[in-house]
């Protein structure tokens, strides 16, 4: 049997800048898909975005200290270093980066980024540590790859929000680009924590993209956005054994919409609990879809 192939790595902020100093010289544009592993092909397609539109790919991965709460999966988040490998050399990835958390951080480091605007509320009411530390490393990784182009799922759609917010009001020179959320045959959103749902919980976990489906095509009838939320709260709280938030925010800067019928196009976003497993996952509405 023939060997795994192993996408080239660099695990140095220095082996890095060789590598990217040389495609500059070359005139390569370079794209990057920063990711913290257990990779499937929702993060394949950012990949594969990325080669469509640059001329060399940098990926990352990286588990994030500074995004988890001490009572938050650090120490089980899957790393699966070898496979993720394998997969990226398969989609013709140019560059593997997977550097320690010493050389993200290195002794001394104090810096973070803080946040607001769409960094407020939906993910930071559970989480309030978590986009100060996801802005902060995403900058940090932004310093030392130097991309052209940087490419992120929709199905963190805060997240992505957040990082655009970020750039604009720092000029930082890169392009962020969304790409749509890779779903599995029933509609789940492709998570590297779908793996810990048990057989029955994996079932009932695919309701939620059917929820947000339904929500999102009653306010695209017209229905009020407070009627349309409240059944589908009702619904989520009969399927899911929590349900964290259910919003509807405008799209492009998530600030809340009213409570009447949509004026703008707006997002669906969602955070339940499913077993031990917290699943978030959204989904467009746009009124001018009615009719």
């Amino acid at each position: 049997m023939l060997p795994a192939l192993h996408c080239p790595a660099v695990h140095t902020a220095e082996s890095l800048a060789r590598e990217i100093s040389q495609w500059r010289a070359d005139g390569h544009t370079i794209g990057f898909v920063p990711t913290m592993g257990a990779l499937h092909e929702g993060h394949i397609a950012l990949v594969l975005k990325a080669m469509e539109v640059c001329d060399r790919v940098v990926v990352s991965i990286f588990v994030n200290p500074t995004q988890f709460a001490a009572h938050e999966d650090l120490g089980t988040y899957p790393r699966t270093l070898e496979a993720d490998s394998a997969l990226l050399a398969a989609a013709g990835c140019h560059l593997l980066y997977a550097p320690s958390v010493e050389e993200v951080y290195p002794d001394g480091f104090a810096t973070t980024v803080s946040v607001e605007g769409p960094a407020i509320g939906l993910e930071s009411d559970a989480r309030p540590h978590f986009f100060a530390g996801v802005a902060s490393v995403v900058a940090r990784l932004f310093g030392q790859v130097r991309p052209d182009i940087a490419v992120f799922g929709e199905k963190d759609y805060q997240q992505l929000m957040v990082v655009r917010r970020m750039v604009s009001d720092l000029a930082l020179p890169v392009t962020v680009l969304g790409v749509e959320t890779k779903r599995e045959a029933d509609g789940l959103a492709l998570s590297s924590r779908n793996v810990y749902l048990s057989p029955a919980e994996r079932m009932r976990a695919g309701r939620l993209n059917v929820i947000l489906r339904d929500l999102a095509h009653a306010l695209e009838d017209g229905e009020p956005a407070a009627r349309a939320l409240e059944h589908a709260r009702i619904l989520a709280a009969s399927v899911f054994d929590a349900v964290d938030y259910i919003e509807v925010r405008d799209a492009d800067r998530l600030e809340i919409v009213g409570e009447g019928p949509l004026a703008r196009p707006a997002r669906v976003l969602a955070a339940v609990r499913v077993g031990k497993t917290r699943l978030i996952d959204n989904v467009p509405a746009n009124p001018a879809r009615r009719g």
